[in-house]
């Protein structure tokens, strides 16, 4: 590539990014395009990555998304202190040629989430963190910040502490005013699938939050229109925790 600031994306699959189309226009904005570029790179084995680095010398910054953010710390140089206590990066800063990991998503969620919470007048005591994956782990880390109790829900019982689908009865519901779903069910182009929660008990009370920003209104979220409950996509958290890479890149 002729560009001489190269940033990217790497995950598998990305058809469902709009990180390209949003940096790039940042780009043209900012008066960078001659020489800033984003592209979109899918890696089928994260073993992948450092080809990839080696290939294009003139990476500058990488975001990370599903299924890699905890797979790529260890072929990463250092990582920030919020990416080493919550145990997932999404966001690689290459300087010097040295490769640091950060997570912008803690960012993106904890001030979207804050927001919400403040115009909807809810205070939630107790949340349920629907996904044990790395989005999982920035959501952990800004619940635990914040003073709010939580359960972690998982298809399968992997270690002690952890719901499973199955185990969610009405009074768990009912006494977990948020719940947020860190798992890819609903993103497009499967956009008929959803978390197996027992729907029927949401009411007003609750907040949902998917942290899935396409389709802007996943299946999930329906449910919980339909039962009165607020409800809040990722697309503000994806733009807020661009925004914090690109200050991380730039800075």
């Amino acid at each position: 590539m002729k560009f001489k600031q190269l940033f990217g994306l790497i995950g598998y699959p990305l058809s469902h990014s709009f990180s390209k189309k949003y940096f790039n226009e940042k780009f043209i904005e900012e008066g960078l395009s001659e020489d800033f570029y984003y592209e979109l790179f899918p890696l089928e084995r994260i073993e992948l990555f450092p080809e990839l680095l080696v290939k294009y010398e003139q990476f500058r910054g990488i975001n990370v998304t599903i299924p890699y953010k905890q797979q790529i710390i260890p072929f990463l140089d250092i990582l920030s202190d919020e990416a080493s206590a919550i145990g997932a990066v999404n966001t690689i800063l290459i300087k010097n040629g040295q490769s640091k990991g950060y997570n912008t998503d803690v960012y993106g969620f904890e001030k979207s989430l804050t927001d919400k919470l403040e115009n909807a007048g809810i205070q939630p005591e107790n949340a349920l963190i629907l996904g044990t994956g790395g989005a999982a782990k920035a959501v952990h880390y800004v619940l635990e910040k914040k003073g709010i109790n939580f359960s972690y829900v998982s298809r399968n019982k992997e270690v002690s502490g952890v719901l499973t689908y199955q185990e969610l009865t009405e009074k768990i519901i009912k006494s977990h005013q948020l719940i947020i779903n860190t798992t890819p069910l609903g993103m497009y182009p499967k956009i008929d699938t959803l978390p197996n929660i027992p729907y029927h008990y949401l009411g007003k009370e609750h907040l949902l939050f998917d942290l899935v920003y396409n389709p802007k209104e996943t299946a999930f979220l329906k449910e919980g229109k339909k039962r009165k409950s607020t409800i809040i996509n990722g697309l503000e958290m994806l733009h807020l925790q661009a925004e914090q890479a690109w200050t991380i890149w730039t800075s």
